[in-house]
C-alpha cells in the first residue's frame, strides 16, 4: 500500500484538523502540559467531520475518490482474495495487453478464472499498464480465456477499473470498437457464470467490453459511466471544468445505479475510501462475490443465459407516444 498520503479538495479541511491535533499532541509531549481535554474535543470534532463529509458526497466526489492514487488495484484485491492466481497472456493474434490481466485462481476451493484491468502507480507502471486503457488486443485476450473458462465449467470474476479503452491511432487501426463488440456479443453466448465488480473507473465500452455478466456489483465509491464527467462536459458545455455538473446528469451515484437496474449490489467501503484499508475492502468483495456466485450455481446453462439477456433487455426506458394530427 502506498505511503504518501494524498487529499482531495473536499478532504483539506480533515487534513487541517489534524494537522492541528497533531501539533497540540507534539506540544504537550514537548513541554509535558496536560491538554488531554482540548485533544479529545479535537478528535471528537474530527470524527464528526469525517462522517457528515463521507456521508454527503457529491458524484464528483465519488468519482475523485475513485481515481484515488492510493485506490487499490486489480492486482491487490486479487492477491486477497483469490489463490494460486496464474496468469495467462497473449491474445494469439497480436500482442499481449499489459492493461488487462487473465487467469485462472482458486475461489474458496473453486476455480475460476479472473480478467481485470490493472493500472499503475508509479510512471514507469502506467506506461506498461498503458494507464488501465486496454487496447484491442486486451479484448480479444479477455474474450479467449472466457471462451476456455466457457469451455472447463469455470465461472468468470471480472474487476473493471478503466478510464476507457484506448483511443490510439494504433487501437483504431486495429479495430478497438469491434473488439469490445465481439466481446459484448460474445459473453452473452458463454454458459457459466460471470460477476463482474466495478473497483473504480467504469468508463464507457472499455468498461463494457468485459462486463457483460449475470451480475454486476460496484464499490460504493466506484463509478459506471457511458463517458467520463470531462468528456461529457466537453460536449455539452465546451468545458470541461463542468465535470461536476456533468458527473451529477450522469446519474453516477450509487443509489442511481441501483435505482435503474445498472448494478444489483453497492459494495461498502471504509469510511473515506478504499484506500484506507485494503484488507476490509477485499473482505467485503469476497463476501459479496461468495453470496452472489452461490446463487447464480443454482441456475441451468439455458437459465443463465437467458437470464443474462434479460438483464440487459430491462436496461433502459422505451415509450412510443401517439402524436395527434
Amino acid at each position: 500500500m502506498a505511503e504518501e498520503k494524498y487529499t482531495l479538495e473536499f478532504e483539506k479541511p480533515l487534513q487541517e484538523m489534524s494537522r492541528i491535533l497533531a501539533d497540540m499532541q507534539a506540544q504537550s509531549a514537548n513541554t509535558e502540559v496536560d491538554v488531554s481535554s482540548e485533544l479529545e474535543m479535537i478528535e471528537t470534532k474530527i470524527e464528526n467531520t469525517k462522517e457528515k463529509v463521507y456521508s454527503n458526497l457529491s458524484a464528483w466526489n465519488r468519482v475523485q475518490i475513485a481515481r484515488h492514487p492510493n485506490r487499490p488495484y486489480s492486482l491487490d484485491y486479487i492477491s486477497r482474495i483469490f489463490l494460486h492466481f496464474q496468469e495467462l497472456h497473449g491474445d494469439r493474434l497480436f500482442a499481449d495487453d499489459h492493461s488487462i490481466i487473465c487467469g485462472t485462481a482458486d475461489f474458496e476451493g473453486e476455480p475460476v478464472m479472473v480478467v481485470a484491468q490493472q493500472k499503475g502507480r508509479s510512471t514507469k507502471e502506467n506506461i506498461y499498464r498503458n494507464f488501465g486503457c486496454p487496447n484491442p488486443e486486451g479484448y480479444r485476450k479477455a474474450i479467449r480465456v472466457m471462451r476456455l473458462a466457457g469451455r472447463f465449467g469455470l465461472p468468470i470474476i471480472a474487476l473493471i477499473d478503466t478510464p476507457g479503452a484506448y483511443p490510439g491511432v494504433g487501437s483504431e487501426e486495429r479495430h478497438v470498437a469491434e473488439a469490445i463488440a465481439v466481446n459484448i456479443r460474445d459473453m452473452f453466448m458463454v454458459d457459466v457464470p460471470i460477476i463482474a465488480v466495478i473497483i473504480g473507473e467504469g468508463g464507457s465500452g472499455g468498461a463494457l467490453g468485459i462486463a457483460v455478466a449475470d451480475r454486476v456489483l460496484a464499490l460504493e465509491n466506484a463509478y459506471y459511466s457511458v463517458i467520463s464527467p470531462e468528456g461529457c462536459a466537453a460536449i455539452l458545455w465546451k468545458d470541461r471544468a463542468q465535470a461536476p455538473s456533468a458527473a451529477d446528469a450522469l446519474c453516477l451515484s450509487p443509489e442511481q445505479l441501483l435505482k435503474f437496474g445498472i448494478v444489483e449490489e453497492i459494495i461498502k467501503e471504509p469510511l473515506g475510501g478504499a484506500h484506507n484499508d485494503y484488507d476490509q475492502t477485499a473482505s467485503a468483495i469476497k463476501k459479496a462475490l461468495h453470496s452472489h456466485l452461490g446463487d447464480l450455481k443454482k441456475f441451468s446453462k439455458k437459465e443463465l443465459l437467458d437470464g443474462r439477456y434479460k438483464r440487459f433487455r430491462r436496461l433502459g426506458v422505451w415509450g412510443d407516444k401517439a402524436t395527434k394530427e
